[in-house]
């Protein structure tokens, strides 16, 4: 297996599913070019051409897209003079991947390529030997923490924005941002295994706060909607379309449950299965996660399939954190990490919402199997919630690139999810080991696949060190 070269500038293709046509999957496909280069080939679905259209100008490359619909009868499909095969029969047995946390806060476009890939390395000789035919994105797909480096509006974010009203330097921050958020996706797109992988396998992707930058949603209010915290989110924003959706805000209305864009979550129904992602962090703020858009779209989901992955950003199940909030908050030193605890459902600040989720989460209950899959905290973990008749699975698979915090702190981790948590009267989360595992969290570079046969679902991690878990059985 061999990575295709590309010239500085160029990336794709790019697979994104947009979801089904009858028995046939319908895909759209990214090309990048530099501004000046010509237009990418036509591909080409059996013996029909379906020629690029170019959807974006952005930081001197120009974006191009296919749409096109492939049958169960369809291999693939064919760009450049290259074959691509595709999985396109997904009513039967399937496999999916999971993935998160595909960067690193400081440093990530300097660091050892084979050493950042090594796990997409593994996961496209996984998909080689056994094709996925979904690649899930649960957040954090680039870091651009960093991003904001390099210009005197933002070179002090998120400790300092200036208070700025001329248009013309506000223009210029657009224009460093947008061509820093090119340059960190660009990086991603071309790195070895991923390319591999995303021109064979379809993408869903929802994101995260690096998707933006540490913290949004959880800093100081005062400074995200500031001139420079709304230029940063509109750049990544675009971005995040452009790069893990291959859209433009036209496409919105089509590819999104929210019309209006303020929530970019989605929903995809395939044959037997629901997979809904909640956009947890376009309306986010230090006193909600989610706004009126995104609320609205969660409770009118109606999932169709006899189970629900729904992609949760942030873990959907977890430890009690209001104990470590209030010590925090009483230790000078320790009160940098409050953003942090803000983040997660389980925040004290975030309490009544997070039960208003798992109210919605047990009414899809009653109907399908639901699983939570979950990325963010860079290890590995998993938890169940409520009694079996009404079992809610998490599945938690964290750095896909990202190097695994100390084992130290996993174990300390672990410990203090011993205590329990029951947010909803007769539904108590119990965080468990792995399969296969002692402890609670792993400290490995990680990502999940997810397999349906027969109509059963089994999950298992693939762990950096450790390898592969025993199969957790996901319909019991």
């Amino acid at each position: 297996m061999m990575d295709e070269a590309q010239e500085p500038g160029h990336a794709g293709p790019i697979l994104h599913f947009r979801g089904m046509a009858g028995d046939g999957i319908r895909l759209a496909t990214i090309i990048i070019r530099p501004l000046n280069a010509p237009a990418p080939p036509s591909l080409r679905v059996s013996t029909a051409g379906v020629a690029p259209v170019r959807i974006a100008e952005i930081a001197n490359v120009a974006i191009w897209r296919h749409d096109f619909t492939l049958t169960p009868a369809d291999r693939g499909y064919e760009f450049a003079d290259c074959f691509y095969e595709v999985v396109t029969d997904l009513s039967g047995d399937l496999r999916l991947a999971f993935v998160s946390c595909n960067g690193e806060e400081n440093g990530d476009l300097e660091r050892d390529d084979d050493e950042r890939n090594l796990m997409w390395t593994r996961l496209a000789q996984d998909h080689a030997s056994a094709p996925f035919a979904l690649l899930l994105q649960g957040g954090d797909q680039i870091y651009a923490d960093e991003a904001t480096q390099g210009h005197p509006l933002s070179e002090d974010w998120p400790d300092h924005a200036p208070e700025v009203d001329d248009s013309a330097a506000l223009q210029d921050l657009a224009r460093h941002l947008r061509n820093r958020f090119v340059e960190r996706y660009l990086h991603v797109l071309r790195a070895p295994g991923y390319s591999w992988m995303a021109a064979r396998v379809p993408t869903l992707a929802i994101w995260d706060d690096h998707d933006i930058c540490d913290g949004w949603g959880s800093l100081p209010e005062k400074r995200a909607r500031s001139a420079v915290g709304q230029a940063l989110f509109q750049a990544a924003r675009e971005t995040y379309l452009l790069f893990q959706h291959g859209a433009v805000e036209s496409d919105i209305p089509e590819l999104f449950l929210d019309a209006t864009g303020a929530s970019l979550g989605w929903k995809r129904e395939l044959p037997g299965l629901t997979i809904a992602a909640p956009d947890l962090r376009s309306e986010r703020d230090r006193h909600r996660i989610m706004g009126p858009a995104g609320w609205q779209s969660v409770e009118a989901l109606a999932p169709q399939g006899e189970h629900i992955f729904l992609v949760s950003s942030v873990p959907l199940l977890g430890p009690r954190l209001s104990l470590i909030e209030r010590v925090m908050m009483a230790i000078p030193r320790m009160q940098h990490y409050e953003d942090d605890l803000r983040d997660q459902w389980q925040s004290r600040a975030h309490r009544a919402e997070w039960r208003r989720m798992l109210g919605q989460v047990l009414q899809w209950r009653d109907h399908a199997r639901v699983t939570a899959l979950s990325g963010e905290i860079h290890l590995a973990t998993r938890a169940e919630m409520g009694p079996q008749a009404q079992k809610i699975h998490q599945l938690v698979a964290s750095g896909i690139s990202h190097r695994a915090p100390p084992r130290a702190y996993a174990r300390l981790l672990g410990l203090f999810a011993g205590l329990g948590e029951a947010p909803l009267p007769g539904h108590p989360i119990r965080i468990l080991p792995l399969p296969g595992q002692r402890h609670r969290y792993v400290a490995e570079r990680n990502y999940l696949t997810l397999t349906r046969s027969a109509g059963h679902w089994q999950a298992v991690w693939h762990l950096e060190d450790s390898g592969k878990t025993p199969p957790l059985e996901l319909s019991a």
